[in-house]
């Protein structure tokens, strides 16, 4: 292809996106098959356009919140096993800077989005323009300056044939599993629309390789050699097994040598096979069965995980004197964490390897070992069975003799953790379950069974409200199969922060189901209150009995302690053009999900569930700390456990 091709910036931009491609393990598929946006002064009359022209080769969603369209990116990017992601665009200001909390969750989880934000003229003759920053001692700085800590790749471009450059090492940052996450090119709002000759050879289909680094066999040796002097070895999956498609070769890992795995949230799901091995989540949200074994671990192996606080339990977890830790990961930085023997490298390629190594040294765990794993798991079993059974009536005495709070009557009879049950109840192979923040997210890595074909879908690394929705629908667009449910399960204070994307769905025929416990709060960090507090504030939907009063010579109006709000969540969903019902009861909640599976667009089921009803403790503790100085009695309780808590906390190094 020779010549030149007159172009925009921005039909120059749309026409290449169009034309890359993806490449791993044989599969070649459009690395950004879409784009989606919301238009403004900064980007209509350049990228709006470049997208009308080149609608047919990059088709165009019309979003509500520039947040939720990133979210709907990152959410159709982990779904694709970062193979293929969408692009987002926004206008300048107050619509680019709506993109920032979705790129921090994108590059926190390491997950590849391509965001297009407008930026103010860059020839500057129309003077300040509406919605521009003006820094006072940096005449160069704009909002989306504001990008450049929570990308993994910004470029602002001022002419259009910055493009030559900046479009390639934006490509290669969104297929790199070491150094992917938010791909940020800032656009100018002029810049956009100023013409360029570029070599028509640019234009060409292009594909980018998805690179599984190799391991050093002399890395690999040093983690045969730890397991040949381990006794009570411990594996914990992360979302790099998963990203990796490694779970075949870690279940063989785990059958061959007879060791436990357990997963984080981003691995969850990581292990398909039912077995005696098999544990379950870890952490603070974890179950008490895998958090039984991680203690006694004399040898630790993280496979694609950075290990939050929330995995290691603030560093209280892994609590035999002696222990050790290894990885396998593709990023030294996370592979390094708590002093491990690390091996660089893709973790399917790396686990077969280590597999094959442990086998020809007849390396394998004793009956002691498994024997304990079994009675861990053993005796979780009925445990996690009771608190899922939505046949059996929750019981409220024993609800409210487990917690000094008030448990407050309301027509629930449910719990979130029955509710969870009826949902597992009604999975198949192939569907999904979407959680983000508040409780969900942590009942799920809890109790969820992913070993059937069940897919749990968690982000907890960014822990973002409002994630939710926009990224079930992230999956729905990455997995189209009708077949294939994927359900939502969002608390109602998520889903009062941000409902509006049901009208995308609404608008493009997206299949997904919201499942909403109706608690009344945010109960989760109401919960967390109660520990280190001791007293409600501020997280429960209630009504404040009394004006609220702001003069500081005025009677200081009453807290927020009246009834709950009278809210109805099914209204709310039906007026953004979701098929909307309320379900009380299990067999209820059972007809709701039978009767809307094949609903060609959104469903929202909105169920209420019994507040202050928790799922059984995972029996970890979290450094937050009390307050050091009150009067509070409770307060200075909570603040003695936490002392307490602190001795258990360790250095791994």
């Amino acid at each position: 292809m020779t010549g030149t091709v007159r172009l925009t910036t921005a039909q120059a931009l749309v026409l290449y996106l169009s034309k890359q491609y993806s490449v791993a393990d044989g599969e070649r598929r459009r690395l950004v098959p879409a784009s989606l946006g919301i238009f403004g002064h900064g980007n209509v009359a350049g990228l709006g356009q470049a997208l009308d022209q080149y609608a047919d080769e990059l088709p165009f969603v019309q979003g509500r919140n520039e947040q939720n369209l990133v979210h709907i990116a990152t959410g159709f990017a982990k779904a694709s096993k970062r193979r293929a992601t969408l692009a987002v665009t926004a206008s300048i200001g107050p619509g680019a800077l709506n993109m920032i909390t979705g790129a921090a969750l994108a590059t926190v989880n390491r997950i590849p989005v391509l965001l297009l934000p407008g930026d103010s003229y860059a020839t500057r003759r129309q003077g300040p323009v509406l919605q521009q920053l003006q820094h006072p001692v940096e005449a160069d700085a704009s909002v989306n300056d504001a990008f450049r800590p929570v990308s993994r790749f910004f470029d602002r471009i001022t002419r259009p044939e910055q493009l030559l450059t900046a479009l390639p090492a934006a490509m290669r940052v969104l297929v790199d599993p070491v150094n992917t996450g938010a791909v940020v090119l800032s656009l100018p709002q002029d810049v956009q629309s100023h013409a360029y000759d570029f070599p028509a050879a640019f234009f060409a289909e292009k594909d980018w390789a998805v690179r599984r680094p190799v391991p050093d066999e002399s890395e690999v040796a040093a983690l045969v050699e730890l397991f040949a002097r381990a006794r009570r070895p411990l594996v914990v999956a992360g979302g790099g097994v998963v990203y990796s498609g490694a779970s075949e070769e870690l279940e063989h890992l785990a059958e061959t040598i007879g060791v436990p795995v357990a997963e984080t949230f981003a691995g969850k799901g990581a292990v398909r096979l039912p077995a005696w091995w098999q544990l379950g989540g870890i952490g603070l949200e974890g179950n008490p069965a895998t958090n039984r074994i991680a203690r006694q671990a004399d040898l630790v192996l993280t496979v694609g995980s950075r290990l939050t606080d929330f995995a290691t339990a603030s560093h209280s977890l892994f609590a035999d004197p002696d222990v050790t830790f290894a990885s396998i990961n593709v990023d030294p930085r996370d592979g390094d964490r708590l002093g491990a023997t690390s091996v660089l490298g893709d973790a399917r390629l790396t686990l077969e390897l280590l597999a094959d190594a442990l086998q020809a040294r007849g390396i394998s765990t004793d009956a002691g070992w498994r024997a304990e794993v079994t009675a861990a798991k053993e005796a979780w079993a009925p445990v996690r069975a009771a608190a899922l059974d939505a046949d059996t009536p929750a019981d409220l005495a024993a609800i409210r003799a487990q917690t000094t709070d008030v448990v407050p009557d309301t027509d629930a009879v449910l719990t979130q953790g029955q509710l969870i049950g009826l949902l597992q109840e009604h999975a198949r192979a192939g569907d999904t379950v979407v959680a983000a923040a508040g409780g969900p997210p942590g009942d799920l890595l809890k109790v969820w069974d992913a070993t059937a074909g069940q897919e749990c879908h968690l982000e907890f690394g960014f822990s973002c409200m409002g994630y939710e929705i926009p990224g079930g629908m992230g999956v729905r667009l990455a997995d189209p199969d009708s077949a294939h449910r994927v359900t939502v399960l969002i608390g109602d204070g998520t889903f009062l922060m941000a409902p509006t994307e049901l009208a995308t769905a609404a608008q493009e025929g997206l299949a997904v189901t919201v499942v909403i416990p109706e608690n009344h709060g945010y109960q989760v960090i109401h919960r967390l209150q109660m520990f280190t507090m001791g007293r409600e504030f501020g997280n429960e939907f209630r009504y404040r009995p009394d004006p609220l009063a702001l003069q500081p010579d005025d009677a200081k109006g009453a807290g927020l302690t009246g009834d709950y709000l009278k809210l109805d969540l099914v209204q709310v969903a039906a007026g953004l053009g979701a098929r909307a019902l309320r379900a009380t009861t299990a067999q209820e909640v059972r007809t709701a999900l039978d009767e809307t599976r094949d609903h060609a667009g959104p469903v929202v089921v909105v169920v209420p569930v019994i507040p202050h009803a928790d799922l059984p403790s995972a029996g970890c503790w979290w450094d937050v700390a009390p307050a050091e100085v009150s009067q509070s009695d409770s307060v200075k309780a909570a603040r003695s456990q936490y002392e307490a808590g602190l001795t258990t906390q360790r250095w791994h190094g």
